[in-house]
């Protein structure tokens, strides 16, 4: 497989509307081993969640940088992984708000 392939993924391209389903979409076009590195300007909490949620740990999720209007998360596809749900990240995520006025469009869904 592609044990060290790594695929870039800037959501601040993407529209408000689509850039949850575009995150989706790009997760699960990766193999396994594979990883998204995705950037954004703020730090997506519900999206996490939402990840946790859907594939469990089957999808790693490794902070590269964490500042300020610079988020760098790697998203790392381990198929081997139980698929096992597992608790959401932060409060925030279990809200279902972004939080800090970003406007980054989360709807939960």
């Amino acid at each position: 497989m592609f044990d060290n392939a790594v695929h870039p993924f800037d959501a601040r391209g993407v529209a408000k509307r689509f850039r949850h389903a575009a995150i989706f979409g790009a997760l699960e076009s990766l193999e396994d081993g594979e990883t998204m590195r995705f950037v954004n300007d703020h730090d997506p909490l519900p999206l996490l969640g939402q990840i946790q949620q859907r594939y469990g740990n089957q999808v790693g999720i490794n902070y590269v940088a964490r500042e300020p209007g610079n988020i760098v998360i790697d998203f790392r596809i381990q198929l081997g992984a139980s698929a096992e749900a597992v608790p959401a990240v932060g409060a925030a995520a279990a809200a279902g708000s972004c939080g800090g006025g970003h406007g980054c469009g989360c709807s939960g869904g």
